[in-house]
């Protein structure tokens, strides 16, 4: 499949900017970690975060199985970003379209692993760490839970990270190769 063929899929969606990664060029630090453990109040909750996701060099290893990656945004608006019930509904739209583009991805014979905004919010609550988790082909792990330093990664793409006091950026990253 190529980059050609994954444009015209991703055309019919509303994203607002788009970059082909090159999986060697992803930074991972521990310092992500750092600031999931201390910052996220779904550290140590859910099967999409850490610990749960594995050690840093495990999540590391898994991204660089793949060889390329689609980097991709969307904007969502929303009156108060500061209202994080407002701003989580928004969510929503974003991860929809990443679960059809993965799929149309699958459906033509790519192996993928997806990473995605925030944490995993499929379940109403989350089985970690005494279940199993229930949808482990759909849920997306957050992006940062694998110690990929994000704020670089929109920089080297040249794309945008903020857009005003209304505006809110999601970000997915879905790594690729051929089955």
């Amino acid at each position: 499949m190529t980059r050609q063929e994954i444009e015209g899929f991703i055309t019919q969606f509303p994203i607002y900017q788009y970059a082909f990664i090159d999986t060697e060029d992803l930074e991972f630090s521990d310092k992500v970690r750092t600031i999931c453990k201390k910052e996220c109040p779904r550290y140590g909750g859910s099967w999409s975060c850490p610990p749960a996701v594995g050690t840093v060099e495990k999540c590391k290893q898994k991204c660089l199985e793949y060889d390329q990656a689609l980097f991709f945004s969307s904007v969502a608006d929303v009156k108060d970003v500061s209202n994080m019930e407002e701003t989580l509904k928004t969510q929503e739209e974003h991860e929809k379209m990443t679960t059809i583009i993965e799929k149309y991805l699958k459906d033509q014979t790519m192996l993928v692993y997806t990473l995605s905004t925030e944490s995993c919010s499929l379940c109403e609550k989350c089985t970690y760490p005494k279940g199993t988790c229930r949808h482990p082909d759909t849920m997306h792990p957050c992006i940062e839970s694998h110690g990929i330093v994000v704020p670089n990664l929109i920089e080297n793409n040249t794309m945008d990270y903020y857009l005003g006091e209304r505006l809110v950026l999601w970000f997915s990253l879905i790594f690729f190769k051929e089955a």
